[in-house]
């Protein structure tokens, strides 16, 4: 799409600028996790009760629900288009709750309040599909520590928001919901300039600079979560230090646009002696066509050309393809693997979910009078989860083939020991919980989101990965909506004027316990996953083994 008129540095350029924009989208599209924030203000305003108000996060994760539109645009319309439209969604979505909270108008009947937390729901379905869907097509080779850095920086998203509006705004819910619908929308603005898609490197020096790069945005997204934590723990901030973290939080956040800044200069120094044309020779090449060859799942693909003849009626009735192979979403879901993938992946978000939507009322159930810095703590470590699984699970498969669905199964049985303590409700659990429950929450959407498109391919990933995140609002329902509202509702004792109230630790205790036994369930899905994919895992590590030894021959890989 217009790649041959670039030169090799302003190509070279746009690439890293497009990430670091696309970074900055994802620092601002985790705003579906900060319903804790606002939501006791939507409670008392509106005199509802648990299961209501948990309906209402209900209602905000079923916007990902139609994060299949997302998904099919993805495949038809320009990274900036979609962009745009999950803008827009936000902007009205997050607005009309800021004029509700504000009280600038009455509260809307409950159904339409539901409709307007449905659209900002929705709203980051967009944004987060044009931006993995891009950067991973860019980047794909280096799946792992894409997904990690993107993903992180949605999970260090809410602590950004909850930490600036708690700097600036002292923590009014007000003010927080007119940051959700505006700076989400300015952001996406400046995106929809920069990121596109771009041939992904063709050769193994492009591939270990770009690892090289990503290890200095991985150094500043680690710098920036332990910059919020930090402020975390500083008790009652002056005004003046308020400002001064916010305005030094811009600064790292801006910081990334050094690298494409340095490969610009970098790529135009080395222009003199080079020609330059080492990656627009490629530009021809269809992007899976180039990937089948390559990369990871070039085990079937290398097979295939030597049979031509023998193969074309069997081909068609073979149609279905190997696991590794570019699948159809038709295909994808017709085998047991997807079902494993998908079933493991609700019990992990699912119930993490269902934390961060009550976070608010699990505070107030235990004593906590304020429960923004359980929120942060989610978030920060959620970051931690994310950015550290996605190098962590890539580094294990370049170097034994390891298969990557193991990280989810050891993030499950952490998760399930952050339950039970929970559950248990000792002092100080419920900071131990938080920061475990972020973990394993990270790791589950850092872990799967490569591990789809090694597994099913990059063809049709926009809709599939929408597909996947149908376990949000799924898990969200089972866990939240139905399972915690249904509990802490039979628990809880009515309040004068409606709504309804529980204080202790037997709130929550029966909850967190189902979604314990919940997660085992997970990891057992998540071991037979790995079982089933080892040999997938152990080809790519074989090819690209192969590949960075330079050797042509697939078989020597073993």
């Amino acid at each position: 799409m217009g790649f041959n008129d670039y030169s090799s540095t302003t190509f070279t350029a746009t690439k890293w600028l497009g990430f670091v924009t696309a970074v900055w989208v994802q620092a601002i599209s985790g705003n579906n996790y900060t319903f804790s924030n606002y939501s006791d203000a939507l409670k008392s305003l509106m005199n509802l009760t648990q299961l209501e108000l948990n309906n209402l996060s209900v209602a905000k994760d079923v916007g990902k629900a139609f994060g299949l539109l997302a998904g099919i645009a993805s495949d038809l319309l320009p990274t900036p288009v979609i962009l745009l439209i999950g803008s827009v969604e936000g902007l009205i979505g997050y607005g009309t709750q800021w004029l509700v909270v504000s009280e600038r108008i009455r509260p809307l009947p409950y159904w339409q309040m539901c409709i307007f937390l449905c659209l900002g729901g929705n709203s980051t379905t967009w944004m987060n599909t044009a931006v993995l869907v891009t950067c991973i097509r860019n980047f794909r080779r280096n799946r792992g520590p894409v997904s990690g850095i993107l993903k992180g920086y949605v999970g260090l998203s809410t602590a950004i928001f909850t930490d600036v509006c708690n700097a600036l705004f002292s923590n009014d819910p007000s003010s927080f919901l007119l940051m959700l619908a505006l700076v989400p929308f300015a952001v996406c603005l400046n995106a929809i300039f920069f990121l596109r898609e771009v041939p992904p490197s063709a050769t193994a020096s492009e591939e270990k600079e770009e690892s090289r790069y990503f290890t200095i945005f991985n150094t500043v997204a680690v710098v920036i979560s332990i910059y919020l934590l930090g402020y975390e723990f500083v008790p009652s901030p002056s005004r003046v230090f308020s400002l001064a973290f916010a305005v030094i939080l811009l600064v790292l956040l801006a910081s990334p646009l050094a690298v494409p800044v340095y490969a610009f200069i970098r790529t135009w120094s080395s222009q003199k002696n080079e020609s330059g044309l080492d990656v627009e020779g490629q530009i021809d090449e269809p992007l899976l066509k180039q990937e089948e060859t390559q990369q990871q799942e070039g085990e079937v693909v290398a097979v295939a050309p030597q049979t031509t003849e023998e193969v074309p009626v069997l081909q068609e009735k073979k149609r279905r393809p190997v696991i590794g192979e570019e699948h159809t979403i038709f295909e994808a879901i017709l085998t047991v693997d997807f079902w494993l993938l998908f079933l493991s992946f609700l019990c992990g978000v699912g119930t993490g979910l269902a934390v961060m939507n009550n976070m608010g009322q699990i505070g107030l159930a235990l004593g906590y009078v304020d429960v923004s810095m359980f929120v942060s703590l989610t978030s920060i470590w959620g970051f931690f989860g994310r950015i550290i699984s996605g190098t962590v699970s890539e580094y294990f498969i370049k170097k034994s083939g390891t298969p990557r669905p193991l990280c989810n199964a050891a993030s499950q049985i952490l998760m399930t020991v952050g339950y039970i303590l929970m559950a248990l409700a000792l002092p100080g659990s419920l900071y131990i919980g938080s920061i475990v429950v972020g973990i394993c929450y990270g790791v589950r959407l850092a872990v799967t989101v490569p591990t789809a498109s090694e597994l099913f391919g990059l063809k049709y990933y926009g809709l599939l990965y929408n597909i996947l995140i149908l376990n949000l609002p799924l898990g969200s329902f089972l866990f939240s909506g139905l399972l915690a509202g249904f509990l802490y509702d039979a628990e809880a004792t009515p309040t004068p004027g409606g709504g309804n109230t529980c204080v202790g630790a037997h709130c929550y205790r029966l909850v967190f316990i189902i979604m314990a036994i919940a997660c085992v369930i997970g990891f057992g899905l998540d071991v037979l996953l790995s079982i089933r994919t080892k040999d997938i895992y152990r080809k790519i590590h074989s090819s690209r083994r192969g590949r960075s030894r330079k050797s042509a021959s697939p078989s020597n890989g073993q």
